[in-house]
């Protein structure tokens, strides 16, 4: 989904990922930066109600995630470590913004239903990312769906940025959406993950009866 708009704004992220490169500033660094920094915006603006500054500064340093991928490729700093701790920070990051929001529902915002399907997402994101992880730690592959993480992360965002402009009900459809999205996305792995499973399975028993 996001595949072309990447390649349009790698244009622009390649000069900064080389003058970075030159500046001694590796990928790590640009990681953990640009996830701090959208998890204490998340956590700090989203609860007071600051729903437009809070998105415009989560969505600056969101875009250190496209920086980080191409420093990587021009410094050759691409590695196990670096790909653990993208997925680590994002795994954190969607959690900040989530919670976030489900600070100011249950506040400012007082609607215990929405802080209700906040908080579905939160967990079936997890769940999503677990399904994955656990899948590629049995030598299964599971990296389907409609929903990865930059797409929730760009719904939820669009989200809550556009209601802080007071545009009405879009942030309870977003989510509405995104814990759908999410159910199918988690759906899916699973399915793709049992199919997997039930291949290799006979080909375990054949070589165990030898």
């Amino acid at each position: 989904m996001l595949n072309q708009l990447r390649s349009r704004l790698d244009r622009v992220v390649t000069p900064v990922a080389r003058a970075l490169a030159r500046a001694g500033i590796t990928p790590n660094m640009i990681t953990v930066i640009g996830s701090v920094g959208v998890s204490a915006a998340a956590l700090s603006l989203y609860p007071t109600g600051h729903l437009f500054i809070g998105t415009l500064v989560c969505t600056a340093f969101v875009f250190s995630d496209l920086i980080d991928g191409t420093l990587a490729r021009i410094t050759g700093a691409a590695g196990r470590w670096g790909a653990f701790l993208d997925s680590t920070m994002d795994r954190i990051t969607e959690a900040a913004v989530f919670s976030g929001l489900i600070l100011w529902f249950f506040r400012g915002g007082h609607d215990p239903v929405l802080a209700c399907v906040a908080l579905f997402c939160l967990v079936a994101g997890a769940a999503v990312s677990y399904v994955k992880a656990r899948a590629e730690g049995l030598g299964m592959e599971a990296d389907v769906g409609i929903a990865a993480h930059a797409e929730k992360l760009l719904i939820t965002l669009a989200s809550a940025g556009l209601a802080g402009l007071g545009v009405p009900y879009i942030l309870a459809i977003g989510l509405w959406v995104l814990a759908g999205l999410s159910l199918i996305t988690f759906g899916q792995r699973v399915v793709v993950v049992y199919r997997s499973a039930r291949r290799t399975a006979p080909q375990s028993a054949q070589r165990g009866a030898r």
